[in-house]
């Protein structure tokens, strides 16, 4: 694992060493990599919305798409043939 020194002003420090002691974190450094993963979270989810956003427009998903979905997945439920 790589290591990363990064300076941040008291008021950031002390707010960081808060949030390791009352949101259960073992050092800092667990808290700013799960930050980090959040954040990568959210810009793959902001990427995703706006491919869907840019995409032609679908069927609607109204009560007949969801009831094709379900027989959809009942017959690929269905266990076929044994060998």
């Amino acid at each position: 694992m790589s290591t990363m020194n990064v300076s941040l002003p008291q008021a950031l420090k002390s707010f960081v060493d808060e949030q390791v002691n009352s949101r259960g974190y073992g050092t800092s450094s667990e808290y700013v990599r799960e930050l980090i993963r959040k954040d990568q979270d959210r810009q793959r989810l902001r990427a995703l919305l706006l491919a869907g956003a840019a995409s032609a427009p679908a069927e609607p998903a109204d009560a007949a798409f969801f009831e094709r979905l379900r027989l959809r997945v009942r017959q690929d439920a269905k266990p076929g043939p044994s060998m």
